[in-house]
């Protein structure tokens, strides 16, 4: 009954519309007749790979935060470690479930049975169908990451297309080499691994495909980001033509390759203009370049803040007619306290104020942990509630973003504004100070001074943390007014509505 039920469910979902972008603003999405912002605080990728994670809590959870997206690894496995080693991306190996069966004889490297890459594994595609079916009902996006860069010769060593981990003895090359086209048999499985997704889950509106997670290359010896790119085009046509011959209209995001060096550079130009990608997944780190200018975007789990360059990079990419998704933003994520989560609220809230969608991982979900911890829910899961329904309050597919409307302001805070010129503005005023700056957290107060067109508007105060609005106040406009803040810690969110 069961199986009958959800294959009805899968023959229902074969007629809807995929997540597309939006028609009549290309920064956003419509999802079901509606338009949508992709705003999360993910788990670690690992929903489908994981055995014992419990993903049907994990999304319920989502699903009451309002959270919109939620990013899926389907064969990439992360190596255990000293940060984070809970993480549902790094499953124990007999808890790791692979696209393919462990059959033997043999081990992996692993020390479990070598799996056999002619057969698919049930359990695999069955999970992964009630994950997509699960989060289809709750209304919330899936990004299915085909594949993956494989960093390293340790983490190489847990992949089941590396020969020694096959019965067929695929993917005898190094690490670096596993993401270009340089062993045809290698690409011939990552082909029909690619092709085998497509077909089980391009009946479902609410998934949209990505490429590779973080390309590179350049590497001493090994292959060039040129021919990381050249392979990621490979892949991405497969996936196309398999979506074509499937009558399917399926969304494709993707980043171009980046450049190992000291340090790595990640540049974005290309992946903004080239027709490889519909969505452009941005990984917010230093050395982010795009339109001639270098963004420090962040250092891997630093508690840098870096909230300027934040806000200027999505600015200057609302330019690029593509969304621009801050994908997987891991500046704080390691730190599970009020300073590493007020980073990532500010820079959630400063990405969606400029025209920009949202990605956190939120390491406080783990196995045994899939809604969050005591500590989390009030705080970052909260938190991301609160900027997923103020942003679906306002009329964002109209609006633009406006961050001089604020004419002047106390201290040195960054200004992120979305208007719907002569109606709606949204200003999210956020204090810069780095979490080592001694005047950290400390109050902000004082005068702030915009210009409201003709018209009797609203002014209210939102608070992000909050997630409530202070008492209106109604002013005149076709003039610059002026209105004093009350002290506020961190930031703090202006609303001019007008009634009139």
């Amino acid at each position: 009954m069961k199986v009958c039920a959800l294959l009805f469910a899968l023959a229902s979902l074969a007629a809807a519309q995929p997540i597309q972008i939006h028609p009549d603003n290309p920064k956003y999405f419509l999802f079901r007749g509606k338009p949508l912002v992709l705003v999360t605080a993910t788990e670690h990728y690992g929903s489908v790979i994981n055995r014992p994670f419990d993903y049907e809590k994990y999304l319920n959870d989502a699903a009451a935060r309002k959270i919109t997206l939620t990013r899926t690894f389907l064969l990439f496995r992360e190596l255990q470690g000293t940060r984070n080693p809970s993480s549902p991306c790094k499953p124990e190996s007999p808890d790791y479930i692979a696209p393919y069966p462990r059959t033997g004889p043999g081990n992996a490297m692993d020390g479990e049975p070598i799996y056999d890459l002619d057969r698919w594994h049930p359990e695999f595609f069955d999970r992964l169908h009630r994950f997509l079916q699960m989060a289809s009902d709750r209304g919330i996006i899936v990004e299915l990451t085909l594949l993956s860069n494989t960093y390293a010769e340790n983490i190489w060593r847990l992949n089941p297309l590396r020969a020694n981990n096959n019965k067929q003895g695929i993917g005898n090359v190094e690490w670096q080499e596993y993401t270009s086209l340089k062993d045809a048999a290698l690409v011939e499985r990552q082909t029909a691994f690619v092709r085998k997704i497509i077909q089980e889950t391009s009946g479902f509106d609410n998934v949209y495909y990505e490429i590779c997670n973080e390309p590179g290359g350049g590497t001493p010896g090994h292959v060039t980001p040129a021919d990381v790119d050249a392979w990621q085009e490979h892949i991405a046509r497969v996936v196309r033509e398999e979506l074509r011959r499937l009558n399917r209209k399926h969304l494709v995001a993707g980043q171009e390759a980046f450049t190992y060096g000291t340090p790595n550079r990640f540049p974005l130009d290309k992946s903004f203009s080239t027709a490889l990608f519909d969505i452009v997944n941005v990984h917010p780190l230093p050395e982010t370049l795009f339109g001639g200018r270098n963004y420090q975007l962040g250092n891997f789990m630093s508690k840098e803040l870096q909230l300027a360059d934040v806000a200027d990079f999505c600015r200057a990419s609302y330019s690029a007619k593509k969304p621009s998704v801050l994908d997987e933003d891991n500046t704080a994520s390691l730190y599970r306290d009020p300073i590493g989560w007020t980073i990532h609220r500010k820079r959630a809230w400063t990405s969606v104020m400029n025209g920009s969608h949202y990605d956190y991982i939120d390491f406080s979900i783990t196995v045994g942990s899939e809604s969050g911890t005591r500590a989390s829910g009030p705080a970052i899961r909260a938190w991301m509630q609160h900027l997923s329904e103020f942003i679906a309050s306002f009329d964002f597919i109209h609006s633009e973003p406006q961050p001089h409307w604020i004419s002047s302001h106390p201290g040195n805070l960054v200004v992120s504004a979305l208007a719907v010129p002569g109606k709606d503005y949204a200003v999210y005023l956020a204090d810069p100070r780095e979490a080592n700056d001694a005047a950290y957290g400390q109050t902000v107060q004082g005068q702030i001074a915009f210009d409201l067109p003709p018209g009797r508007f609203a002014v209210k105060l939102y608070s992000p943390v909050v997630g409530t609005y202070a008492q209106p106040v109604t002013m005149d406009g076709g003039k610059t007014v002026t209105m004093n803040l009350a002290p506020f810690q961190h930031d703090i969110v202006l609303r001019a509505i007008k009634l009139n």
